[in-house]
């Protein structure tokens, strides 16, 4: 009994080892301020956020008139920044000036993506391929870790079916293994496997007593809710409203990149919820029904060859460029909180 408790106590500690890697891999970089209001938007509601962000700001400001019924002219073809520039080239591309297709092109824009990719980076946003397999293996260690107590029952019913029992029950040995894979398991599944982690709702909570009362600001940490131009915040909802039976969805890693790969060298698909923030995405504040993920229905990427040159990511008709990788998905909804 002595080799199977052994080998009962490797095994745990190969399982937890495991854990504590993936948890620590997952988390990127040292941290660092938030830099601008994009991506300060990315990380309260993502590429949604980003692209009603920069859609609210050329309006307001007058560079853009966003009409009914969801129609986009521009006024002035002055941009501060990409994902401003990517506004005016998308716009200049969609001879219709849709308002949904343009904030769908802005969200798989790859000026957009690589603010996710850059907040993964410096581990201000968790990225979602090793966040998965962090969380399936917590649920197996959870669940290896309850399955240990009935067999250490039987193999402690066996040691006292013998004349010569011993003197401490194998459930009894086989106890403090148990305490530590579960709590282990609980630990990272909860603080380990958030969107956004600990260093970016720290950086987030600084930007927000910096910047977070007026302007655009508004938009980026409270959502489209937070307009008070009425109009506009129901023409944005009506953009960011899915056309089809939403199909929740979680983020993805794109082709070229593996599970394992760390948050600062990977290449990911940022896809979530497009609405109402379905699965793994963003949440929303546009009360328009399910939300729509990668896979199909409204805003979604229902297909995408990402890693080498584009990404095809469809609402109705609608086919976006992407460059290395495609950041699809979440409306501008939610506010932003204190947690991931």
């Amino acid at each position: 009994m002595d080799l199977l408790l052994l080998a009962f106590y490797l095994a745990g500690a190969a399982a937890v080892t495991r854990l504590v890697v993936l948890a620590r891999r997952g988390r990127g970089g040292a941290g660092g301020p938030v830099r601008d209001v994009y991506e300060a938007a990315f990380l309260c509601g993502g590429p949604g956020r980003v692209a009603d962000t920069a859609l609210a700001a050329m309006h307001l400001d007058g560079r853009i008139v966003i009409g009914g019924p969801g129609v986009v002219a521009v006024v002035r073809r002055t941009a501060h920044d990409p994902v401003e520039r990517a506004v005016l080239d998308l716009h200049a591309a969609a001879p219709s000036g849709s308002l949904r297709l343009l904030r769908l092109g802005v969200m798989t824009h790859p000026a957009v993506q690589e603010i996710g990719d850059d907040l993964a980076a410096r581990g201000l946003l968790t990225v979602p391929g090793p966040r998965r397999v962090l969380r399936r293996w917590c649920v197996g260690v959870a669940l290896a870790a309850f399955l240990m107590m009935p067999v250490s029952a039987v193999i402690t019913a066996v040691e006292f079916s013998s004349p010569d029992g011993p003197s401490v029950p194998f459930f009894v040995k086989l106890l403090p293994l148990f305490f530590v894979c579960f709590v282990t398991a609980l630990v990272c599944g909860t603080t380990s496997t958030r969107r956004v982690g600990p260093a970016g709702i720290e950086a987030l909570a600084a930007y927000r007593r910096a910047y977070g009362h007026g302007g655009v600001n508004t938009v980026a940490l409270g959502g489209i809710r937070a307009l008070s131009d009425r109009e506009l915040w129901e023409r944005l909802r009506e953009a960011g409203r899915p056309q089809g039976p939403g199909v929740p969805g979680g983020a993805r890693t794109s082709s070229s990149s593996s599970s394992d790969t760390s948050a600062a060298a990977a290449v990911v698909l940022w896809c979530g919820g497009a609405a109402t923030g379905g699965g793994d995405g963003w949440g929303s504040d546009s009360g328009s029904g399910s939300g729509s993920g990668c896979g199909g229905g409204g805003s979604s990427c229902s297909s995408s060859s990402c890693g080498s040159s584009s990404s095809s990511c469809g609402s109705s008709s609608s086919s976006c460029g992407s460059s290395s990788s495609s950041s699809c998905g979440s409306s501008g909804g939610s506010s932003c909180g204190s947690s991931g």
